[in-house]
């Protein structure tokens, strides 16, 4: 693989300080397990969330189906905001009609793969994106589409050909810039995952699962340094974030700080007390449940 490079410089801030106690009862003997990488900037929206800014959007869409009936794309951008609201057989229902009005609407084709691909379809979501790539050789969210789909089947290669195809045709698209990250960080290519990410701060507004990433690569190369400031930045940015949390633990346990560690790993065990890296962090650096922690 020939990976594409890619830096940018992030802005951290400062923080007033955190104060968690640990609920008592929470804690048991087990190995760490390693903190996953996170889904994708795009699809990680809760539905609440988003079915309040679809709304006004939807019932507009609505409208301009009842008077144009046959409009291929008015389906497609309902569907579309149903699938930000995560409406999903909706949404389904509005590309399948704007792909039966016009069999050669590649974006509507794109749109439908990222459903299957929430819904765990991922055969159906190939099959999409292959016959967008193929009607529009020229529209980089079908490559980012298929390339996910190939990252979640371990199929590197032609995940990175892809990937590397998306940034060419769209080089501010964050979203490619963090799947190719999470492709090279599988792989153990971890500077070139840390460039990704970095990459991909610099694009968007939602960085949460970026830092959390990018401090999981900087563990990962040793640098826990770096690693304690991006998870710093996650559990300000999304504070019942428990990934972030218990990654942030073992960093600040690699750095020796014991209090900050204990108050990461309590946050986390606060958030699911049945988190095994949590428990297994917390009693490694002799955490004690009801004690409290500072955590900045």
């Amino acid at each position: 693989m020939t990976p594409v490079r890619q830096s940018n410089d992030s802005t951290r801030r400062g923080s007033g300080p955190l104060r968690v106690v640990l609920l008592a009862g929470t804690i048991m003997a087990c190995a760490l397990s390693g903190c996953g990488p996170l889904g994708n900037p795009a699809e990680s929206e809760k539905p609440d969330a988003a079915l309040s800014t679809a709304q006004s959007n939807l019932a507009s869409l609505s409208e301009v189906i009842d008077k144009h009936p046959d409009d291929p794309q008015a389906y497609n951008m309902r569907g579309s905001a149903y699938g930000e609201a995560g409406l999903n057989a909706q949404a389904l229902a509005d590309f399948d009609k704007a792909i039966s009005l016009d069999p050669n609407y590649a974006q509507a084709y794109a749109n439908r793969a990222v459903i299957y691909r929430k819904t765990d379809k991922l055969d159906l979501a190939l099959a999409d994106d292959n016959k967008a790539v193929a009607l529009d050789a020229s529209y980089a969210p079908a490559f980012l589409g298929r390339g996910i789909v190939y990252r979640l089947q371990g199929h590197a290669s032609q995940a990175l050909t892809d990937f590397n195809r998306a940034i060419a045709l769209r080089a501010d698209n964050a979203e490619a810039y963090y799947n190719r990250g999470l492709l090279y960080q599988s792989q153990h290519q971890h500077q070139f995952a840390i460039d990704d990410f970095t990459a991909a701060l610099g694009l968007t507004t939602r960085k949460t699962q970026l830092f959390v990433a990018r401090g999981l690569s900087y563990l990962a190369v040793g640098d826990n340094k770096s690693a304690a400031a991006d998870l710093d930045e996650a559990v300000q940015e999304e504070p019942q974030n428990l990934k972030a949390w218990a990654s942030r633990g073992l960093a600040y346990e690699r750095l020796g700080q014991k209090d900050k560690a204990a108050g990461s790993y309590a946050k986390a065990l606060n958030i699911d007390d049945k988190y095994e890296p949590a428990k297994a962090g917390f009693a490694r650096v002799g955490g004690k449940a009801g004690q409290t922690y500072q955590t900045f």
